[in-house]
């Protein structure tokens, strides 16, 4: 791991693909670019989550 925040793409409840990140605005930046690039795809779900906290900052599909 290289930083505090981790994106994740899943799909069809497996992990497709994860990054971390030190800076919380890259994390964000990178979300809005893997919900654009993969958010087509069936059942998939991108999350933000803050590494340190163990929160949730945002995901995709807004589960509610």
């Amino acid at each position: 791991m290289t930083g505090r925040y981790r994106v994740t793409v899943t799909v069809q409840s497996r992990p497709l693909m994860h990054g971390w990140w030190g800076s919380e605005a890259t994390a964000r930046r990178k979300f809005t670019t893997w919900v654009g690039e993969h958010g087509s795809r069936p059942s998939a779900r991108v999350t933000l989550t803050d590494e340190e906290t163990g929160e949730t900052l945002t995901e995709w599909p807004d589960p509610g």
